[in-house]
């Protein structure tokens, strides 16, 4: 067993896999390599992207990424415009001053490898981290995978037989489970709802209240990103030239011009999904939802219907996260959440399944409504490409987790009304991502190689 406190991370835009992963590979190579004892006598530092992370890397930031966690950055508490600073300064300098070590020559243009043509077999995501002594010695070199999510795993981890390639959980979970089939089981048989179940097998992590404050913190972060979403206009970065539309569109709904009552329920879901997405575009502080870039989806369900009067109800936000991350879990350890595995069915179609899981026990929905409302929100995103144009995280996908929080509300509300009798259980549905991943082409997950990103002028 995860825990949901695993699958909710906070980092900067614009990518889970592309940033928030190789920051934490650079920031995991220097560990090793101090424990190792090679770290004070580096003189040079090689990174090499494979696969996704170089087709896409650039778009994606994830050459800033390494650079900030070889100097010590998290993700958890990096600040964007101190980033965004510092990242330039190496650039313009080509210095480096690595944590804990020495400071060394770093030009990007050279230190930066980028080989889209080596896709490995492990995960299209490869990243390989290289230490170099005063004499040009290899005297360290490590292989990472960033998973989605903001995951990372070693090539040692993902190398291991079927039978032993989760890790083991040490908490001793009361309630684990692997499946969609077993956890309705678990309901059942304990009487307990979904978030009871999952909250109790946090208590076995830590303290419940130290679970239910960070479960505040992530809302109140997804919050606080939603209004600088609002309230700050401009160009996104990236040469596409495309405008920030949250600001404008909130102005109009505050006004109450430009909707009728039917039309603004879409309107409200519509802007707070595209405030977060501008700004994880923009490399803002976002929380993975179970991915950057589809971190719009959960925060604007959220703030729709647990929010009023600019209170947050701390009940309802709590159900909502933890059913959602229950649901995420089932998606990370049956099939995947990385869009250049999956394609966007794992990102926003994930997000949508979960935050329609999530809305569905808010509203009050029993544990079987609440299962058959990710289905719905799945079984409608299936085969949903990855093909952001330019290699940047803004078309399709700012209106794509605008599109997705529509569908997830609207899939609680057929999950409520349901008759009871469903034909497809969320195993399935998961199975079928997985199966539909497998069969898509990479250039359909997130290469930048097809569909609109080669349709649509870059510029």
């Amino acid at each position: 067993m995860l825990s949901v406190l695993d699958l909710f991370r906070i980092g900067l835009g614009p990518s889970s896999s592309h940033t928030v992963g190789p920051m934490r590979i650079a920031r995991r190579f220097l560990r090793e390599a101090a424990q190792t004892g090679v770290l004070a006598s580096a003189h040079r530092v090689e990174i090499e992207l494979q696969g996704s992370l170089a087709l896409t890397g650039t778009g994606h930031s994830t050459d800033k990424a390494a650079i900030l966690g070889l100097l010590g950055f998290a993700p958890e508490t990096a600040d964007p415009s101190e980033a965004e600073r510092v990242f330039l300064e190496v650039a313009k300098i080509r210095q480096l001053q690595l944590k804990g070590g020495p400071q060394i020559a770093f030009n990007p243009l050279k230190d930066i490898i980028y080989r889209g043509d080596i896709v490995p077999d492990l995960h299209p995501n490869g990243m390989i981290m290289r230490l170099f002594d005063v004499a040009g010695e290899l005297v360290l070199m490590r292989a990472y995978y960033s998973t989605g999510g903001g995951f990372i795993a070693s090539a040692r981890r993902l190398s291991r037989p079927a039978k032993g390639d989760c890790v083991p959980d040490k908490s001793a979970s009361p309630y684990p489970f692997d499946s969609a089939a077993q956890l309705l089981d678990l309901c059942r048989a304990t009487n307990l709802s979904i978030a009871d179940l999952i909250l109790a097998n946090e208590d076995a992590r830590r303290p419940r209240e130290e679970t239910l404050d960070r479960l505040d913190h992530l809302t109140d972060t997804m919050m606080v990103c939603i209004d600088r979403g609002l309230s700050t206009p401009g160009t996104l970065p990236g040469g596409l030239n495309v405008a920030r539309r949250a600001p404008d569109l909130f102005a109009t709904l505050q006004s109450g011009a430009g909707s009728n009552e039917r039309e603004a329920l879409f309107d409200w879901l519509n802007v707070y999904a595209m405030a977060v997405n501008e700004e994880n575009a923009a490399g803002g502080r976002v929380v993975t939802a179970p991915t950057n870039g589809a971190a719009g989806i959960l925060p604007a369900v959220l703030r729709h219907y647990c929010y009023t009067d600019e209170v947050m109800n701390r009940t309802k936000a709590r159900q909502f996260l933890v059913v959602s991350g229950g649901i995420g879990l089932l998606y990370k350890q049956r099939a995947s959440i990385s869009g250049a595995e999956m394609g966007c069915q794992g990102e926003v179609g994930v997000a949508c399944s979960m935050a329609a899981g999530g809305l569905a026990a808010v509203w009050s929905g029993d544990t079987k409504q609440c299962l058959a409302a990710a289905v719905i929100g799945m079984e409608h995103n299936l085969g949903l490409t990855c093909d952001p144009v330019g290699g940047l995280v803004q078309i399709p996908c700012i209106e794509r987790n605008a599109i997705g929080t529509v569908k997830a509300v609207n899939a609680a509300r057929l999950a409520l009304h349901s008759t009871g009798q469903e034909k497809v259980s969320l195993d399935q549905v998961i199975e079928t991502m997985r199966q539909t991943g497998l069969d898509m082409s990479t250039k359909y997950k997130e290469t930048s190689q097809g569909g609109l990103a080669v349709n649509v002028v870059a510029c």
